[in-house]
Formats: structure tokens, C-alpha cells, sequence
């Protein structure tokens, strides 16, 4: 194998390496929105096992961790999908550490819904 090409293969095997590892940072795609009486979290984590999520919350933190099983062995001429992700997400309310979360979250076709009740709030009349 000649120099130039050699360098090419390492070349193009560096760029999948960082390639994955900014999928990883950036991943996965998530939507936060007000339903009613709950926030509804979105997570896209297409290929991850449900077994192999986590979800945490903590103050107004959500954190997401998911790992792949490992991949196939043999040539492998692209790999972009992220191996792991481990996700901070900052969310729109906040939770007292000694209050418990009863939340609810479910798993269909690699995307993970999150429901969490909204913390009550008093109005205030205006006389």
C-alpha cells in the first residue's frame, strides 16, 4: 500500500472518530413542551435498547444516558450513530431534592416520551 494511500485510510478514519463524538455531544434530538398540567419531553434514541436508557432528574436537570450494544466486527467503511450518550438537558421547572418525581415515560419505535407534572402554582388575585 503506498504512503498517500495510507494516509487517506487514517485521514477518513480520524474524521468518522470525531464525526461520532460531536453525534454524541449533540445527540440526542429532544422537544420540551407545556401540556396542560405536565411538561412533555421528547428524546429521539433510535437504536438504543429501552433496557439501555436511563433517565434522571435532578433540580431542573434532566439527564439522559443510553449505550449501544456492540457493534458487528469487521470492516467498517462508516460509523457515525453514537455508541453512548449522556445528555444534560436544562428544564423549564425545577424539583427539591427531597421531592420524589413521579413522572411517567414511555418507549415506542426509539423515541422515549417523558411526562412530568407541572408544580402547582398559586395565583394571586389583583384587587
Amino acid at each position: 500500500m503506498s504512503i498517500g494511500r495510507y494516509m487517506a485510510r487514517e485521514i477518513a478514519r480520524e474524521l468518522d472518530h470525531r464525526s461520532r463524538e460531536f453525534f454524541e455531544f449533540v445527540m440526542p434530538a429532544v422537544d420540551i413542551v407545556e401540556d396542560g398540567s405536565e411538561l412533555v419531553v421528547t428524546i429521539d434514541l433510535p437504536g438504543f435498547a429501552k433496557k439501555d436508557i436511563a433517565l434522571k432528574i435532578s433540580g431542573n436537570v434532566l439527564s439522559i444516558s443510553a449505550k449501544r450494544d456492540s457493534e458487528a466486527k469487521g470492516a467498517a467503511y462508516q460509523r457515525h450513530r453514537p455508541a453512548k450518550i449522556d445528555k444534560k438537558v436544562l428544564l423549564p421547572i425545577s424539583v427539591k431534592e427531597d421531592e420524589k418525581v413521579v413522572g411517567k415515560a414511555t418507549y415506542a419505535e426509539g423515541v422515549v416520551t417523558l411526562r412530568i407534572p407541572m408544580p402547582s402554582t398559586t395565583t394571586i388575585p389583583i384587587t
